[in-house]
């Protein structure tokens, strides 16, 4: 059972609403949040919450799926973790269900306490614990269970990753108010998930030179092909190549890709589909305060590597799919200039045959993080998670020095993969 957290609030805070609420009483008596009308919200749509303390989003912590699971903020990625249906229950009453799990948001233990932990849970669809009641404050909303007349929120104004969601008496606090963003309506979209069927093409680019991507460029599911010669040559040149700050999103690369993507610097690739890898699908070059993410897509046919990280930074690679592939990533291994590399998978299915997610260097403090992991038709466990190397800058091949979790570089437990 998850611990209920201490409580701690800033006296500041206590006397700054005393002092509103007293002022408000001599104009009409103390004011109260506007309850949201039902047409507010479209129940055929899926919402992600984002407090307007943190800008962090509601989700279900680690991609859970199972009942009891704690809801935490993390930054936004738009995961089905962090996306969430309204179910009317009627006379303004909603229910809260997590895309990803099915399933519904709920006060532990159906607790009024001031700091009791909210889950996700099946239980009963009349219980009142599960059951909230929108109320609107300026373009926010605040959320208050039909139970406990307590608000959802980010417990002690917390604006980590991670930050626990509690429930606790109605302030009208910043870490209590939520910013509501219908998936799919400009708020940037999120990646596709990892059992998404791979999307039809709407038309076809003959590409005969790379394209120079700055801002962003969505490409409308158009297939493009038509660089290099589809095989291994180190020598080809890439499909897109991406500046600083770039995004990709909603392009289907085709063979021959050449060396596929690179990524000059901090980079986005949303809803890239690689039909048939050549020699890599994407190059991530840049100093050690680059950031990418791949996030929804998918790769097939990678005779070697689907990602090669050549810059320092840390690369997440989110809601991912990849079928017939030699390494899902690889931190180079003997690049003329070494970095510390760090990276993240989270919601990725891989199907056999294949042979590693990662292989990292140890001996530059590069780390694996792995969780919501799903193997598929790899029954002989042939597939390996995570493989540590000691890398060079002197062009020789790296040696392999050990697999498997280390809790130091290699950054999993069994819980994180399931074999399907």
């Amino acid at each position: 059972m998850a611990r209920t957290p201490e409580i701690r609030r800033p006296r500041w805070r206590a006397a700054a609403i005393t002092v509103l609420t007293t002022a408000a009483l001599g104009v009409a008596g103390v004011t109260v949040a506007q309850q949201a009308g039902a047409a507010t919200i479209d129940t055929n749509a899926y919402y992600v919450l984002k407090n307007q303390n943190s800008g962090k989003v509601l989700e279900v912590y680690n991609f859970s799926t199972a009942d009891g699971a704690n809801l935490s903020q993390w930054s936004q990625n738009n995961g089905d973790w962090q996306q969430f249906k309204f179910l009317d229950m009627g006379s303004g009453w909603y229910r809260l269900q997590a895309k990803h799990s099915g399933k519904v948001v709920n006060v532990a233990g159906a607790s009024t306490a001031n700091g009791a932990q909210i889950v996700q849970s099946n239980g009963d669809k009349n219980a009142y614990s599960q059951q909230w009641k929108i109320q609107d404050i300026g373009s926010n909303i605040q959320l208050v269970n039909r139970n406990s007349n307590k608000a959802l929120e980010v417990f002690q104004w917390s604006t980590a990753d991670g930050g626990t969601i509690v429930q606790f008496d109605d302030l009208n606090g910043a870490n209590q108010q939520w910013q509501l963003i219908k998936v799919g309506s400009g708020s940037g979209g999120g990646g596709t998930g990892p059992a998404t069927p791979w999307p039809s093409e709407t038309g076809s680019v003959k590409v005969d030179a790379t394209i120079n991507v700055s801002g962003s460029l969505d490409g409308g599911n158009k297939r493009y092909y038509g660089i290099g010669d589809g095989g291994q040559s180190e020598s080809q040149d890439p499909m897109f190549k991406l500046a600083d700050g770039a995004t990709l999103s909603n392009v289907i690369i085709g063979a021959p890709a050449g060396d596929g993507v690179h990524c000059s610097g901090t980079c986005t690739l949303r809803n890239v589909w690689w039909l048939d890898v050549g020699e890599d699908a994407a190059t991530f070059r840049g100093g050690t305060s680059a950031t990418f993410l791949v996030d929804g897509g998918g790769a097939r046919s990678a005779s070697d590597k689907v990602f090669q990280h050549n810059g320092g930074g840390t690369l997440t690679i989110r809601n991912f799919q990849v079928s017939n592939f030699g390494k899902l990533y690889r931190s180079c291994g003997n690049c003329s200039t070494q970095y510390k590399r760090t990276v993240v998978f989270q919601n990725i299915r891989a199907t056999a045959p294949g042979s590693s997610l990662a292989g990292i260097n140890t001996n530059y403090g590069d780390t694996a993080t792995f969780s919501g992991i799903t193997i598929v038709g790899d029954s002989s466990r042939k597939i390996a998670i995570c493989d540590r190397y000691t890398g060079n800058s002197s062009g020789d091949e790296p040696s392999k020095t050990g697999s498997g979790p280390d809790g130091t570089y290699c950054r999993y437990s069994a819980s994180d993969i399931t074999y399907a």
